[in-house]
């Protein structure tokens, strides 16, 4: 059974994602205004905090909390909310005084939701009692409005989090339909060999090493950010460009990795060989850009501005004469990743105005090209307005 169990393992390290297009917005997406009760859950956040009145409640949610199997023991508010006949729908209607159809009805006009702890230190501090604050904020930099057990309304520094332990509901950033995978440890007799399972070679491909960022791009209320890295090449034969790959917590196979802090370093295949060689036939003469966002929204998918993002790339672009793009430069021994001239920098992402849009981090641009340097890193992640956002390490194996 273990050794199935490390076969199936390893064969999802060589998984391959093929093109993603990215829609372009709407006339939903325009200018319109999501109300702000739909919007901003107070109302919610309210009445979850009241219900911790009850201490039942409260050891109750504390155990869905702590048997969580995603990321930072997160729950899906609604399947929640509904699970156990509706435990905590109805203990929440009868501390607030109202029905379960109404409290329902409410939750279902609401924005998709998620509730944990975004702080470690207050998940591991909290052990069920009447000390918790329950807070909601739609954006990374909106000041959180907190409500305690007894329905009592304050506002929240947005950079710092308080002592008392503070309990998010929040728009939901977690993939629900996806279950974690979880880590395999073989230790004996696994295929045949004592100590572990023997990776397999890595795929030829480029491959990040480390990275560095300045900020975390993610308020205190939002939990560990999401780093996500993105090759974006010429969609077809038209003059903008299209996601090609996405590496990143929910990237799956290969293309796997979590950073939660401002420092991470391993090896993620960011674009394979195979993909590459791929591209440079469909489009000879063209190159891709290395882009890294913090994901607010869909996992690999980026939602922003597209006029943010055209004026982000039309800046770096213009400061470094077009040399943002990279390339296999297979002609050195040994082989790197290097520089290149970028030609298209139109790029149709998908707003979102019910979610928070994703920050962009930035294009990176080769070191030699910007004229700037640190040790182990290669290529500089240059943001908004030509900002220095964090430095990369890129190498082809």
């Amino acid at each position: 059974m273990l050794n199935r169990r490390c076969a199936a393992a390893a064969l999802m390290l060589i998984a391959a994602c093929s093109e993603r297009t990215i829609t372009p917005p709407g006339p939903e997406a325009s200018a319109g205004a999501v109300p702000e009760a739909v919007a901003r859950p107070e109302a919610l956040a309210r009445m979850v905090a009241k219900g911790l009145k009850n201490p039942a409640f409260r050891a109750y949610l504390k155990a869905q909390l702590d048997a969580s199997p995603y990321r930072e023991h997160k729950l899906q508010f609604e399947t929640f909310l509904a699970a156990n006949s509706a435990r905590a729908l109805r203990e929440i209607a009868a501390e607030n005084g109202t029905s379960k159809d109404a409290l329902e009805a409410q939750v279902n006009g609401a924005i998709a939701l998620e509730i944990y702890f975004p702080v470690p230190a207050h998940r591991a501090a909290w052990q069920g009692d009447e000390q918790v604050l329950v807070a909601t904020a739609l954006r990374d930099d909106d000041p959180p409005v907190a409500f305690d057990p007894q329905g009592r309304r304050q506002v929240l520094d947005p950079r710092t989090p308080p002592a008392v332990p503070v309990l998010a509901v929040v728009p939901v950033e977690t993939d629900f339909s996806r279950i974690p995978a979880r880590i395999l440890e073989c230790t004996t007799n696994c295929d045949g060999g004592v100590g572990g399972v023997v990776p397999p070679p890595p795929a030829p491909g480029l491959y990040m090493t480390k990275s560095h960022f300045v900020q975390d791009f993610e308020g205190w209320l939002k939990g560990s950010p999401e780093f996500e890295v993105h090759i974006l090449g010429q969609r077809g034969q038209t003059d903008s460009l299209v996601d090609y790959q996405c590496a990143g917590e929910h990237a799956g196979g290969p293309y796997t990795f979590d950073q939660n802090d401002l420092d991470w370093s391993g090896n993620v295949l960011l674009f394979s060989k195979a993909q590459l060689d791929q591209y440079n036939a469909a489009h000879p003469g063209q190159n891709v850009r290395v882009f890294v966002v913090e994901d607010d929204d869909t996992a690999c998918d980026i939602k922003t501005d597209p006029t943010r993002f055209q004026s982000l790339i039309t800046v770096v672009d213009a400061n470094y004469k077009g040399l943002t793009s990279g390339n296999d430069s297979t002609w050195f021994i040994p082989k790197y990743w290097g520089r290149a001239t970028s030609a298209y920098n139109i790029f149709k992402a998908l707003a979102s105005l019910i979610k928070t849009n994703d920050d962009l981090i930035g294009n990176a641009v080769e070191d030699k090209v910007v004229g700037t340097f640190y040790p182990g890193y290669n290529w500089i992640v240059k943001g908004d307005n030509n900002i220095t956002n964090g430095w990369i390490n890129l190498v082809v194996n």
